[in-house]
């Protein structure tokens, strides 16, 4: 029966704060076994709906994925089985080439089969020197262009070690040296590029990790005057390993007081610094699951109720609508072809011009938690992010739309932050959150925490 109340408390509270509203999310979570083949299907899809387009938006005939094992570029592990838990085995040779006809061929030159969705290109008994066997393959398909990932600007896209490119120049026949060059761009679009069956996963995870704030902004998780962020932290950890879900970093919580220490950015991620959490606290999550190979990354507050409280202050719950009209503003500003940059300094200049003291860090979504793609700001760069800021916005893409404006409290005598961050679809119109975003403060009656209730048994 309790858990029961915990639940319809978290999907009331989600409706509160203006996200979808779902029966414990959490409970849709696939087995490992279904996530894997799941997972291979998603793979299968973006395969087919994809590549032929890329490839031709691009101008690469042929790209060329090469990674030792411990060593691997981070695309060729979007290309691994699931059940590979994304580690190349020896030096393992991916080949995606377009034919003269258009249609694109998967092919994998390494000593093991590489799940069912590449061609195994390589007999060892026939022939031995397994660059002499990707000789055979270039060869037959004589691409005018070799794509090698080599990126100045994404590390996701230059993953072609020294040693492995050294290797296939010295292998290569030499009228196909001059016809390698950079798949920065089909590389960075293959990252970027979400299709239909993934938005639809997306929605439930971000619903999960939503699900999962809930619960560690409650009464069943923290006691004011004992809990602290440490503890909070891990908390959150272990929450995650329950669900046999991963994380893609460790997760931060901070605290706002009407004291006189200011925060800055960087206390946020002071791991070392643990604070007990009071009644009258505005409390802060940064927090992304990873699940089926995707990530999320969420950011939102939570205030402490103090005794006689039955709601946070007003002047709390204005500091977040002020944080949602810069949302606002801000997605308002996406437009198809439009650089990161610019989308920025249009963004903050129109938050500014509205009253607000804004600070914009948004970045791409997907494979990796900080994604390749359109960066929209740093934390330290309002000014403009040079090259992966001055890439423009593509249709069928996510973000964390992260950022946050700074509202002077009178009554703390003090400015404080708020900090959001929600994940959003971009169909090239318009941008989608997930699953709703946080509207209204989490607020948290200490007086039904859980050592309110030990004490109000043993007094019975």
């Amino acid at each position: 029966m309790q858990v029961m109340r915990v639940l319809s408390g978290i999907i009331l509270l989600c409706g509160l704060m203006g996200m979808s509203v779902q029966a414990n999310p959490s409970s849709q979570l696939l087995s490992l076994k279904q996530r894997a083949v799941l997972q291979d299907s998603l793979l299968e899809k973006r395969i087919s709906q994809l590549l032929p387009g890329l490839m031709t938006a691009s101008g690469i005939d042929m790209w060329l994925m090469i990674s030792r094992e411990y060593n691997e570029d981070p695309v060729l592990k979007t290309f691994l089985p699931a059940d590979w838990l994304q580690t190349a085995r020896r030096t393992t040779m991916l080949v995606i080439v377009k034919d003269h006809n258009g249609k694109v061929h998967t092919l994998a030159v390494a000593p093991y089969k590489v799940g069912n969705l590449f061609e195994r290109a390589w007999d060892k008994q026939q022939q031995p020197d397994q660059w002499q066997a990707l000789n055979a393959i270039i060869e037959t398909y004589q691409p005018a262009t070799i794509g090698v990932n080599q990126s100045s600007v994404w590390a996701h896209a230059d993953g072609l070690t020294v040693t492995d490119n050294e290797n296939l120049m010295q292998a290569l026949p030499p009228k196909y040296r001059s016809r390698v060059v950079s798949a920065e761009p089909l590389a960075v679009a293959w990252l970027e590029t979400r299709i239909p069956e993934e938005i639809t996963e997306y929605q439930k995870m971000v619903a999960v990790a939503h699900q999962i704030i809930a619960e560690g902004f409650s009464a069943q998780t923290i006691t004011p005057g004992v809990t602290t962020t440490e503890d909070l932290v891990w908390w959150f950890r272990e929450r995650v390993a329950e669900l046999k879900l991963d994380t893609w970093f460790h997760p931060s919580v901070s605290v706002q007081r009407s004291d006189n220490l200011p925060l800055d950015h960087e206390t946020t991620f002071d791991e070392d610094k643990a604070t007990v959490i009071l009644p009258g606290d505005l409390l802060h999550v940064d927090f992304g699951i990873t699940y089926l190979g995707l990530n999320t990354d969420t950011q939102q507050h939570a205030y402490i109720l103090k005794p006689g409280e039955t709601k946070a202050p007003d002047y709390l719950q204005l500091a977040l609508a002020k944080a949602n009209q810069l949302q606002d503003i801000f997605t308002g500003e996406f437009a198809v072809g439009r650089t990161g940059n610019e989308v920025l300094a249009a963004s903050l200049q129109k938050a500014r011009d509205a009253g607000l003291k804004p600070t914009i860090y948004t970045h791409p979504l997907g494979f990796h938690g900080h994604a390749a793609g359109t960066t929209l700001g740093m934390w330290d760069q309002q000014n403009g992010v040079t090259g992966d800021g001055d890439y423009p916005l593509h249709k069928n893409t996510l973000y964390s739309i992260e950022l946050n404006n700074a509202v002077m409290l009178d009554s703390w005598g003090k400015e404080i932050r708020v900090m959001l961050e929600e994940d959003a679809y971009f169909d090239g119109e318009k941008v989608a959150y997930l699953n709703g975003r946080q509207t209204r403060l989490i607020e948290i009656d200490a007086s039904t925490s859980a050592v309110s209730r030990s004490s109000d048994s043993e007094e019975k």
